[in-house]
């Protein structure tokens, strides 16, 4: 099933399989071997513990089909923010982007400030899964490459291709009238 310039849902999981979020829509912009774009705006978020909220910017997420890591790009008005969860490869499933969310993130502010997150709730996660030295491994070289796709500006971490992308999903959905549709052909 072609999934360019239909609305998908986004769901993540612990390695255990339980549910961890899920965004109700996302536009898909991109999608080949390597990787799925996605575009959302004020998408509806629901957490493991049944809290909900919308997403407050506009966002590029790119999701790799092969690397262990998905983005965030948060358009900001002084700028792009982007949110890199470290997770397992994306999976696409009927209608759905589902993968496995590790904890571990970095955030890389449109000050170009970048800063590791969640090491405790990875500690803690990697001792209650039982992760492998083999995945703990995975995820920590993950840490590095994504470091040094950031460090030299490389895809996803440019702000020019992620503008693009946004700009495709507003000519896109401004064209067929599709922004504010949560569906829009099955």
């Amino acid at each position: 099933m072609n999934l360019v310039n239909r609305w998908v849902e986004i769901k993540s999981f612990k390695h255990d399989g339980t549910f961890h979020r899920f965004w109700d829509r996302g536009y898909v912009l991109h999608n080949d071997r390597n990787y799925i774009i996605v575009a959302t705006k004020r998408s509806k978020v629901k957490e493991t513990n049944g809290r909900s909220w919308f997403t407050k910017e506009p966002a590029i997420s790119i999701f790799s089909k092969h690397d262990w890591f998905n983005v965030i790009c948060m358009i900001k008005e002084n700028g792009i923010s982007y949110y890199c969860n470290i997770a397992s490869p994306c999976l696409i499933d009927n209608r759905c982007i589902k993968y496995i969310d590790y904890d571990l993130d970095i955030k890389y502010n449109e000050k170009k400030q970048l800063k590791l997150l969640d090491k405790k709730e990875y500690e803690f996660h990697r001792k209650q899964y039982n992760y492998s030295e083999d995945l703990n491994l995975v995820l920590w070289n993950q840490i590095l490459e994504l470091s040094d796709l950031i460090k030299n500006n490389k895809f996803p971490f440019n702000d020019k291709q992620i503008l693009f992308y946004y700009d495709m999903f507003l000519q896109r959905t401004a064209k067929n009238g599709k922004e504010n549709n949560t569906d829009t052909s099955k």
